[in-house]
């Protein structure tokens, strides 16, 4: 089974959105409404950069260095982690389902935020996206994290998340998917993805 990071295990709105805001403020641009960012979680950030404010492609590589400048020091542990997800992830581990990470959030923040919160013990691997934006797409970090999990057969693999670019993802690899309500993709947005099942909580992970 492969899960996503933010917005799937953990809730990191705090975290990001001070982030952006941090980079942001060095382009002499202001926010007034943090939930005005949300979208930025869970894509990759370059890609959020250039939608939202219409950077160019060296001018968002540069948002993305200030915003890790905060989210490195700060950003990746104004973060918490869903109610639900442990108890969840020890009932799958009690069953013998074998767990890993795929997220595009850079791998090294990943393995900090995983062991931070007490996640790692419950995955056999984390994979992420690098820092050079070489594996940056979920579809790659994904593909990459199925090469290392050493599966065999992918009819017994799913990839759990909560928006469209996890869906896709799962897709592209020819794994099933399941799309969670509690993070920050909508139904719609995951039905339109082609979601194989939608859950509403934390504690529905058990039934995947």
């Amino acid at each position: 089974m492969f899960f996503d990071l933010d917005g799937t295990l953990t809730n990191p709105f705090t975290g990001i959105t001070n982030s952006i805001i941090y980079s942001l403020e060095k382009f002499g641009i202001g926010v007034e409404d943090k939930r005005s960012l949300t979208a930025f979680i869970g894509p990759p950030l370059v890609e959020s950069f250039q939608k939202f404010y219409g950077f160019s492609k060296n001018d968002a590589l540069l948002a993305v260095e200030y915003y890790r400048e905060y989210f490195s020091c700060k950003g990746l542990y104004e973060n918490s982690v869903y109610e639900g997800i442990i108890p969840a992830l020890a009932e799958l581990n009690r069953r013998g389902k074998e767990l890993y990470l795929a997220t595009s959030k850079p791998e090294v923040f990943a393995e900090k935020i995983m062991d931070h919160f007490g996640l790692s013990p419950y995955f056999k691997d984390i994979t992420g996206a690098t820092l050079n934006s070489s594996r940056s797409e979920k579809a790659d970090v994904l593909a990459y994290a199925i090469k290392k999990s050493g599966l065999k057969d992918k009819r017994e693999a799913v990839m759990t998340g909560d928006r469209k670019h996890d869906i896709a993802g799962a897709k592209a690899n020819g794994v099933s998917s399941v799309g969670v309500l509690y993070g920050f993709g909508s139904k719609d947005e995951l039905k339109s993805a082609g979601a194989d099942k939608i859950i509403k909580s934390p504690k529905e992970i058990i039934t995947i």
